[in-house]
C-alpha cells in the first residue's frame, strides 16, 4: 500500500517540475527501480491512473527501468548478482555483504509539453 504515497510524491514532483517550466502537459515519466526495492510497478501504474486524473499528468506514460541487484562480499571482495532469495556470497558463502546496486528508487526524467 505504500505505493500510493510514493505515487502521490511522483505526481507532486512532476506537477511542480511542469509548472516551474511552463509545462502544459506531462507526457512521460522515467522511473528507476532497483530489484531489491519493494515497489511494485503495477501498483504504481494503478495508482497513477487514478490520482493523475484531471491534472496535466493525466495520460502520461510511466516507464519502469528495473536495476538488477548487485552485492559486494566484504569478506572476499567478490561482486555478484544474487539469485532471488539468496544473498550469501557464491564464492565464499559469506553473509557479510553490502548492496552496491538494486535498492534504487528515483524519478530519472520527465517529458513535458510546453
Amino acid at each position: 500500500m505504500h505505493e500510493l504515497s510514493v505515487t502521490e510524491n511522483i505526481l507532486e514532483i512532476a506537477l511542480r517540475h511542469a509548472n516551474n517550466n511552463g509545462g502544459k502537459r506531462i507526457k512521460n515519466l522515467y522511473l528507476v527501480i532497483g530489484q531489491l526495492s519493494t515497489i511494485v510497478d503495477e501498483s504504481v501504474q494503478f495508482y497513477w491512473d487514478i490520482i493523475s486524473k484531471e491534472t496535466i499528468a493525466e495520460g502520461a506514460r510511466l516507464h519502469f527501468n528495473r536495476i538488477p541487484a548487485e552485492m559486494l562480499c566484504l569478506d572476499c571482495n567478490q561482486r555478484y548478482n544474487p539469485p532471488a532469495g539468496q544473498l550469501a556470497c557464491p564464492s565464499c558463502g559469506g553473509a557479510h555483504v553490502q548492496v552496491t546496486a538494486g535498492d534504487e528508487f528515483q524519478l530519472e526524467a520527465i517529458d513535458i509539453e510546453t
